[in-house]
């Protein structure tokens, strides 16, 4: 490997300063990063996944599909460089940090048929991007202190 000093190497590539990268995207930022690489892609057709609810886990983990939503993910070279390991199913609900429900409304055959326009999926990203997420342990918690206390009320 030739030494080169930055103008010179400047020349023939983009030199981006390292304070550029910054903190990792949120999953908010991940997300919407998703729908617009989908967005972009305007009423091409991509392929759904078929009925990924019935397969075995270690299979559906496995799943993925030429042309659709997942593969734009990983075409994303943003989305690569923070981490999205490949366009399967088990590789997209570990870097998003989506349910197998949510990844099952967003690309089934069920729901879209054998495809679906990028415009629609981005806007059905979008609004997973935006949905707040709710942590149910504390209402859980919750409702069993309030079951062990009536309880404990009725045996009085």
């Amino acid at each position: 490997m030739k030494h080169q000093n930055v103008d010179k190497l400047g020349q023939r590539a983009v030199v981006l300063p390292g304070w550029i990268k910054g903190r990792p995207l949120s999953k908010t930022e991940r997300l919407e990063r998703w729908a617009e690489a989908l967005g972009r892609e305007g009423d091409r057709q991509l392929n759904t996944l078929f009925e990924i609810e019935h397969m075995p886990r270690a299979k559906r983990k496995a799943l993925r599909a030429d042309n659709s939503l997942l593969s734009v993910a990983y075409q994303d070279p943003c989305l690569r460089a923070e981490g999205l390991a490949g366009d399967t199913v088990g590789d997209v609900l570990a870097f998003f940090r989506i349910s197998e429900r949510q990844l099952h409304d967003l690309a089934c055959y069920c729901h879209h048929g054998p495809s679906m326009s990028a415009r629609s999926a981005a806007a059905r990203v979008r609004a997973l991007a935006t949905r707040p997420t709710i942590d149910v342990r504390p209402l859980a918690v919750g409702a069993c202190i309030a079951m062990s206390l009536a309880v404990g009320v009725l045996l009085i």
